[in-house]
């Protein structure tokens, strides 16, 4: 792992101590407990099954796989190993990718759904085969032994609540388009819940899709398709509920000469940023990986050495198929221009160097990021 990704998972380390020291602690205080469905108790030698949903997103291949990979094995004295798979947005991979982790007879999964609900039968698979299941970022159904992500329906506030800000008393006289994310991923319709919730009553939705897959040329064309059927002068804003949608809609809106719209995102990721910085994406919501992903290695490591989860996963979730599920959700800030600095840059996620490109120098330079 290099310097940059190390600073980073120190960063968030020291800055969630609470979380990190109950963490660490309840590895050596659970003892050999069999509690939340672990399997027998095992020593450090064990091997943990990671499967991501897909690569279009920067995220799952630049923070989450190493960081998880980082943590396992601080956690189990370079002992443990970490087994990876991508579903490149296919569900039916990752239900194969399952499958194969059974049959390998890995201890403990961790899981990112491609699809919530088309995982679950392979989440049962695991079980009936002792193999417990973190559910990671998103809220696989199934009989799942642990969950963490952020809390989803803050992230919609949070990106609804800045967009309001942005446009001022610009909401009274247009329309905003709000391009919700995939219908196949649970975390899509908590941010739509969010965004709503403070969203309606104070500001027209002319167009709102639900977008497949979360891919930026589908954002790009619903975007197209906005603007043809309100035109152009009517729209006001968009909520994008991602950085990837995001670059898709502004590039649709700059084919339509329209500029100086606020537009939301969500992930922090390097090209959103940049955006932010020359104020074409008003805002992303900066979600803490390294966080999330040191809490998921803790579980799954816990799981697999049959110790209880009591002293880190504080809170309880419900999904569609299974109840009172041991949580933590990781808090998320709002990313202006503002705060960059005391954002990613001081959480070592970026480096000024690598946002401030030639390209956006002057940019970076106006708002004082050096």
């Amino acid at each position: 792992m290099n310097t940059r990704m190390r600073r980073a998972a120190i960063a968030i380390a020291a800055g969630a101590m609470a979380v990190s020291l109950a963490a660490c602690g309840s590895a050596e205080e659970a003892g050999d407990k069999k509690d939340n469905g672990g399997s027998a108790a095992k020593g450090d030698d064990i091997k943990v099954g990671l499967l991501l949903p897909e690569n279009q997103t920067a995220r799952y291949e630049k923070f989450d796989k190493p960081l998880i990979e980082k943590k396992v094995k601080e956690l189990t004295n370079n002992k443990g190993e970490v087994v990876y798979a991508n579903a490149k947005q296919d569900a039916s991979l990752q239900n194969q990718q399952v499958d194969t982790m059974v049959t390998n007879k890995v201890d403990v999964l961790i899981v990112d759904a491609v699809d919530s609900k088309a995982i679950a039968g392979s989440v049962k698979k695991a079980k009936d085969a002792g193999i417990p299941v973190v559910a990671y970022d998103r809220l696989a159904e199934g009989p799942i032994d642990a969950y963490t992500s952020f809390d989803n329906v803050t992230v919609g506030k949070t990106q609804g609540e800045a967009l309001l800000e942005a446009l001022g008393d610009k909401a009274k006289d247009g329309q905003i388009v709000m391009m919700n994310g995939s219908s196949t991923d649970p975390n899509a319709a908590m941010f739509k819940q969010g965004a709503h919730s403070v969203l309606d009553g104070k500001v027209k939705v002319g167009r709102e899709y639900d977008t497949k897959e979360w891919k930026p040329e589908n954002a790009n064309a619903n975007m197209e398709g906005a603007i043809s059927a309100l035109g152009k002068d009517k729209i006001v804003g968009v909520y994008s509920a991602n950085d990837g949608m995001a670059g898709g809609i502004i590039t649709a809106l700059k084919a339509a000469g329209i500029d100086d719209i606020p537009v939301t995102g969500q992930d922090a990721e390097l090209a959103g940023v940049q955006r932010i910085v020359t104020g074409e994406q008003y805002m992303s919501v900066y979600k803490p990986y390294p966080q999330e992903a040191d809490v998921a290695a803790e579980m799954a490591v816990l799981l697999a050495q049959g110790k209880s989860l009591d002293s880190l996963a504080k809170d309880k979730v419900d999904s569609p198929t299974t109840k009172a599920v041991p949580s933590v959700l990781v808090p998320v800030v709002s990313l202006t221009q503002k705060n960059i600095n005391d954002t990613v840059i001081k959480d070592g996620i970026y480096t000024v160097q690598e946002i401030c490109t030639d390209k956006y120098k002057a940019a970076c330079d106006k708002i004082g990021l050096k």
